[in-house]
């Protein structure tokens, strides 16, 4: 086996090399990547991104959110959160099979201390009867990667807020998260292991996956990305991870209803959204206004559905005299948030 214990913390890049890896490079041996990141969302292949998120916390928070090649559902990810990836030959492994590839981490967990770790239901890893592990999986081309989390400390006060969305408001054909009672590792490692740091563990995982005491011992297994794979990678980035239309624009049709009462009337905004564009939009309510609402309307039909571009149009028109009273920013966080 190979491994890869990557360098940056972000997300989309991080997801970008282990594309890159498995689609074009061959190994004779399966490979292992681990890294970790700052605070991010990563919603399933097949999921609506604004049906998993919290826009607005996400937004003031400065939490990245891109897609994933793999389905399954939304996880949260900050720096006390390690992650990884198996990258064998698609004939070698059943898809689907995660109690197969998660078994050698559950094994070294049990090893640190972690002894009531065990693989429960479809993908799932947990800890006392509660989930520290969220999993998917992906072929293509002769190859599967089978990725997972490993929330060693999390910052568990977050999660509620980014990945909690109201149910009434956006409905969509668009796979839903399960959400499960979560918890963090670290309580749960004996205790030479209760100050252990992410890096900490993952080089841990590594020796214990490789049965070495030292990283030196397996120098020649440790695989490096060269300058020209980098530069595909940074491609691979821009194309997928980093970019709008694959993070949003790939969410299925769904409907978004926003009401809300203002000191000078309530708006009822109904809005559907196909491939991340607004393709119909209605307001209603009992507002004030000298304009006809149905201009604004037209002004936001075939826009990004996203609140910089939402504001951006709207911030041409005279508001007031469509929503008499009603600052442009409320309207905007009601249209988009």
């Amino acid at each position: 086996m190979y491994y890869v214990a990557m360098k940056d913390h972000d997300i989309g890049r991080n997801l970008a090399t282990e594309q890159y890896l498995m689609n074009n490079v061959d190994f004779d041996e399966p490979l292992v990547l681990f890294y970790y990141e700052e605070p991010s969302i990563i919603v399933g292949r097949n999921q609506n991104t604004l049906e998993e998120i919290n826009a607005d916390y996400v937004r003031e928070h400065h939490i990245t959110v891109t897609r994933r090649l793999s389905g399954g559902g939304a996880v949260y990810h900050d720096l006390g959160n390690l992650c990884f990836s198996f990258v064998v030959d698609s004939d070698s492994q059943e898809f689907g099979d995660f109690k197969t590839f998660t078994k050698p981490i559950i094994d070294a967990l049990h090893a640190m201390g972690a002894t009531t770790a065990t693989v429960s239901g479809r993908n799932d890893l947990l800890v006392d009867g509660k989930k520290f592990s969220g999993n998917a999986m992906y072929s293509r081309n002769g190859k599967t990667f089978s990725h997972g989390t490993l929330m060693l400390n999390v910052d568990l006060d977050v999660v509620p807020h980014a990945l909690t969305v109201p149910t009434d408001k956006i409905a969509s054909k668009g796979i839903k998260s399960v959400r499960s009672r979560v918890t963090n590792l670290r309580p749960y490692l004996a205790p030479e292991y209760q100050a252990i740091t992410v890096p900490e563990f993952r080089d841990t995982l590594l020796k214990k996956l490789f049965k070495v005491d030292d990283l030196a011992e397996i120098a020649d297994k440790a695989y490096q990305v060269t300058p020209e794979q980098q530069k595909a990678i940074d491609k691979i980035y821009e194309d997928y991870y980093a970019n709008w239309d694959w993070v949003y624009g790939k969410s299925p049709e769904f409907t978004v209803k926003r009401r809300q009462h203002f000191d000078m009337g309530t708006i009822d905004a109904r809005l559907l959204v196909a491939d991340g564009h607004i393709q119909q939009i209605k307001f209603y309510g009992d507002f004030f206004g000298s304009g006809d609402v149905h201009d604004v309307e037209t002004a936001l039909t075939g826009l990004r559905y996203d609140h910089d571009t939402v504001a951006e149009k709207l911030g041409t028109l005279d508001l007031n005299t469509y929503f008499t009273g009603i600052a442009p920013a409320d309207i905007t966080k009601l249209i988009t948030d």
